[in-house]
């Protein structure tokens, strides 16, 4: 009997837990979310030079190997701040380019609505469901190598004169689809108890958004014609 109240006792305490983690989680990424579009609307404002956007990811890949380094520290509220902070600052001249165009208001908007219904309708479905996409995680870090090596490709191709505007579509779609998979993954994660941090588990969520956006945007944009 004591056993069973033991084993009891434990299920309950590893519930609470995981439940204080999804609490925690999008309610931090609710906060990172905002105060990225803060320094978003303050970027475009300043309208610093496209190059702004290319040092803020190549920043934010330093900071991000600093926070999980110091996940449990007392450091790691503000380096999330920071780190989503600063992605959302790189936005500004992207952002700017698009408004620059006769529609780009609506293609910003268009890209941020499907980007709010896509992770929202996900991350509905596997917290109502419970269902578990952990074997998801090879197929989804298979692609993102097939991505990375992509990208690599659109900054190799155009100094041999390849013309790469189809292939930059291909490239958001398949980077649509990753990160999709990623919501259902990470969103998984931590309601089965996977992660048990929130910081991390913000930071991964918060990533699939950002990225989910950004190509959403490109895609947009292409099938305005722009």
């Amino acid at each position: 009997m004591s056993n069973a109240h033991s084993i009891g006792t434990r299920s309950e305490q590893s519930v609470l837990q995981t439940n204080k983690v999804i609490r925690n989680t999008y309610m931090l990424l609710s906060m990172t979310l905002v105060f990225s579009a803060v320094t978003a609307g303050i970027s475009m404002a300043i309208n610093p030079p496209f190059i702004m956007y290319l040092g803020s990811v190549i920043t934010s890949f330093v900071l991000l190997f600093i926070l999980h380094k110091k996940q449990n520290s007392a450091a790691a509220l503000p380096l999330v701040f920071g780190f989503t902070g600063l992605l959302g600052f790189g936005l500004g001249p992207i952002l700017n380019q698009y408004l620059g165009l006769p529609n780009g208001g609506e293609i910003i908007m268009t890209a941020m609505g499907m980007t709010a219904l896509t992770f929202v309708g996900l991350s509905a479905y596997v917290l109502t469901s419970r269902k578990d996409f952990s074997f998801m995680g090879g197929f989804l870090s298979a692609g993102m190598m097939v991505a990375i090596i992509a990208m690599v490709a659109m900054f190799i191709l155009p100094m041999f004169g390849v013309n790469v505007g189809g292939f930059h579509l291909a490239l958001s779609a398949l980077v649509v689809l990753l990160m999709a998979g990623f919501i259902l993954y990470d969103t998984s994660n931590i309601v089965n108890g996977t992660y048990t941090n929130y910081i991390m588990a913000t930071t991964s969520l918060y990533l699939n958004i950002y990225n989910l956006f950004i190509h959403l945007l490109a895609l947009t944009g292409f099938l305005s014609d722009d």
